[in-house]
């Protein structure tokens, strides 16, 4: 079959596309001047690689070649990569939500040759089903109305745009008092939302939402109510008992599309296996459970594992459908992960067997017959129904003997499903996702001690500083594949990243990742930073072909760069002494508190920001030679302390330079020291290890 204009393309998402019987273009000039030139509307399809309805929407739309036909002559049609053109989602994915209250991928959109939108919908079938109109009808009735009453079309959609821009513009001018109370307004609306039997949030689908479960831990760490913390340490325990993990290979899937973490989506993205390390980790910090360490490890094991660049970066994400076997030729969502109850008798053995079908909830028929799809067949996925004690009880054996059992049944299962097709690797990098990484192995590395976290974290660092970093414009660039850096970065690019140096120069006082996050800090402050009002916008305002310009604070999957890069602003302003830095936070903040009074569940990362705002931070200086077993004690204790609203330095020459306040508390700096401040004043310096622990210990 002939390729269309997406064959030279990078993404792997578009590439999936290019031999389609679409006449399929990339966002770009050409096609933009196409839709102008004559004058016909655009068709947007915007999607990812491991989005299993958007495979699904390929397989029965635009490979029909009838349909494809009434498209080509129709529309001008552009595809796009969400994970490549962030700020082309954020804004067609906001008129999507305001024309019909709700959204989602593959988002489907009609827009003028101005690329406007007057139309939108997410998946929708080749015939009308589900309830939902046909794409054949929906084209043919777009046509009519685009070429009997163009006008009509145009005023609709500028009107749609005119409200849009309105919308964002008025939801700034509410403004309240920045105060304690919006957090605990927060807590309360997060109680109203949790699920007190199985954990998380809601009753429909459910999300590992690493941005609340942060909240909660900080709310818990400030207040010292005990309820917050049992919300994270119940939700992130059903998470990983039930099927959205995975229990071979480690790792989370996207998430479960049932109200009780059993069955998962399939597909595993970086940014949910970086943020949840963080939670995993935080929260052992603060019950000294193990049981969240080896978990976090355990994916820190697969993210190594499968998803890590050779040279340092990490890729995107693993598909959720895959072959079913190497002959087969049709993609099934959780192929390589599901199992019949004869594959695993096979495998494993009568004995071990009824062992392990009680163990993980295995049936006859298949346990996903509640799968709201009915794609899974009667094939089981691995949940935790019942543990070692349930289990060592009914078999007459001890928790140590079903331990073992168990994990000499995975290493068989393991060892056959490496036999089996993998899912597809979306083996692009990006700079925001890497930025996430980063934050998460260096706090891995803080938390365990282990320096093969703390080199992946600073590989990951230097990939992104020689692939996807311009020194002279000190500009950030958004992808990376094939050895092709492409698409200006965004705010997340930058606030992601900048957070991620922080926490890398936090694990050993690397002074060049501080350096780096100050320039990276001022060029956003250049590209996003609105003066006038406070906040940042998500894209550069130079961008072309932008119909709006958004402010999201929205922490979904993903926490909003708004929100990162306000903490950031309160780290460095504390760190660099800079109140420039502290006074633009405090002025966002402002900004948004309309937004936190009103909808809190919708911002927990911006509620973090606020906390740290609010109650004064620990800044910790330690003194002394990095390195020497006295420095490195007091190191791995503050280090191993939770503490949200720390920021910690070096007081070496260096960073003197860039930081009047340590010149000021620290004098020559080379006796082992810590000096610990907050509320505009310093404690005596601490010398012995007891007294750092009695004062850090105080208020965790």
């Amino acid at each position: 079959m002939k390729a269309n204009n997406l064959l030279n393309e990078k993404s792997p998402y578009l590439l999936q596309h290019a031999y389609n019987p679409v006449d399929w273009y990339p966002w770009n000039d050409e096609a933009i001047s196409k839709a102008k030139s004559e004058n016909k509307p655009i068709f947007l399809s915007i999607g990812y690689s491991s989005c299993y309805w958007c495979h699904v929407m390929e397989r029965e739309v635009f490979e029909n070649e009838s349909i494809a036909k009434r498209m080509n002559e129709y529309f001008v049609n552009i595809k796009v990569d969400r994970e490549e053109r962030p700020d082309l989602d954020r804004i067609y994915m906001t008129a999507l939500q305001a024309m019909t209250g709700s959204g989602g991928w593959p988002m489907s959109m009609f827009l003028t040759p101005n690329f406007k939108p007057f139309y939108g919908a997410t998946y929708i079938p080749p015939r009308a089903k589900y309830g939902r109109s046909g794409f054949e009808d929906v084209i043919e009735q777009i046509h009519i109305a685009w070429t009997e009453r163009s006008k009509d079309v145009i005023k609709s959609s500028d009107d749609i745009t005119e409200h849009l821009q309105k919308f964002i513009l008025n939801s700034e001018k509410s403004k309240y008092e920045l105060s304690e109370e919006i957090i605990n307004n927060a807590f309360r609306k997060t109680i109203e939302y949790y699920d007190e039997e199985f954990g998380g949030f809601g009753k429909g689908n459910k999300f590992p939402r690493p941005s609340v479960f942060n909240f909660l831990l900080t709310y818990y760490y400030f207040k010292k109510d005990f309820k917050a913390l049992d919300i994270v340490t119940y939700t992130l325990k059903k998470m990983h008992d039930g099927g959205m993990y995975d229990h071979l290979g480690g790792g989370f899937h996207r998430y479960s599309v049932d109200h009780f973490w059993r069955v998962p989506h399939f597909e595993k993205m970086l940014y949910d296996q970086a943020q949840l390390i963080c939670t995993y980790l935080d929260t052992f910090l603060i019950t000294r459970n193990k049981f969240f360490l080896e978990t976090a490890e355990d994916v820190l094991k697969y993210v190594i594992d499968n998803l890590k660049n050779p040279e340092g970066g990490f890729y995107s994400a693993e598909d959720a459908e895959s072959l079913p076997s190497h002959n087969a030729k049709l993609k099934e969502e959780g192929a390589f992960y599901l199992w019949t109850s004869d594959e695993l008798q096979k495998i494993l053995g009568a004995e071990d067997y009824a062992i392990f079908k009680h163990y993980f909830g295995i049936q006859n028929h298949g346990n996903t017959v509640n799968d709201p799809h009915g794609v899974f067949g009667r094939k089981n996925v691995l949940f935790m129904e019942n543990d070692e004690h349930d289990t060592a009880k009914k078999f007459g054996k001890t928790a140590d003997d079903i331990k073992e059992i168990i994990d000499a049944c995975k290493e068989k299962l393991i060892h056959e499903r490496s036999k089996r097709p993998k899912p597809f690797l979306d083996n692009k990098i990006l700079t925001s996702w890497n930025g996430l990484m980063i934050a998460a192995l260096s706090k891995a590395f803080q938390v365990t001690g282990k320096r093969e976290y703390l080199e992946a974290a600073k590989s990951a660092a230097e990939f992104i500083l020689l692939k996807l970093y311009d020194k002279e414009s000190r500009n950030l660039l958004h992808r990376f594949r094939e050895n092709d850096s492409k698409f200006s970065g965004t705010l997340e690019d930058y606030a992601y990243f900048i957070s991620g140096l922080l926490e890398l120069y936090e694990s050993d006082f690397g002074i060049k990742y501080l350096q780096i996050s100050i320039e990276l800090s001022k060029r956003a402050d250049e590209l996003f930073y609105d003066q006038k009002n406070g906040g940042f916008f998500d894209t550069d305002s130079r961008e072309a072909n932008i119909i709006l310009k958004t402010k999201d604070i929205y922490d979904g999957a993903e926490p909003s760069g708004n929100s990162v890069q306000i903490m950031n602003l309160l780290r460095l302003g504390n760190i660099t002494g800079d109140d420039e830095l502290i006074n633009k936070a405090e002025k966002s903040l402002i900004l948004y508190s309309g937004d936190l009074e009103r909808m809190p569940f919708s911002s927990p990362s911006m509620l973090c920001s606020l906390g740290f705002y609010l109650n004064s931070p620990k800044e910790i200086v330690i003194t002394g030679k990095n390195g020497n077993e006295k420095f490195n004690t007091f190191l791995d204790l503050i280090h191993k302390t939770y503490m949200p609203n720390k920021v910690l330095m070096h007081a070496n020459e260096e960073l003197k330079k860039i930081s009047e306040f340590i010149s000021e508390i620290s004098g020559d700096g080379n006796e082992d020291k810590v000096f610990v401040c907050e509320n505009f004043k310093c404690n005596l310096p601490i010398t012995e290890l007891a007294a750092l622990k009695k004062l850090l210990l105080k208020t965790e």
